[in-house]
């Protein structure tokens, strides 16, 4: 996909992913990256759900209501899971 990209641009394909690598990292993406996931997909994006609690990295989702709700005020998980069924 990249390639075909860089050959409509008429650029080479080494500098066709390093100019895309710049652009990554002065936007700070990374893959998986919820920022940039399709609404649609965004279930299935384990990146969006995963937290650091008290050390462990877990899935917000197993968590309490509770524990997603402060999730979601401090803009850590896009929604609650169970309100979006």
């Amino acid at each position: 996909m990249g390639a075909d990209l860089y050959e409509k641009f008429g650029v080479a394909r080494n500098t066709g992913q390093g100019k895309s690598k710049t652009i990554r990292d002065y936007l700070g993406m990374y893959q998986s990256d919820p920022n940039w996931t399709l609404a649609s997909n965004l279930d299935s994006n384990l990146m969006a759900w995963m937290l650091s609690v008290n050390g462990m990295i877990v899935d917000i989702r197993t968590m309490s209501r509770e524990a997603q709700e402060i999730a979601l005020e401090k803009g850590l998980i896009p929604y609650i899971p169970d309100d979006e069924l």
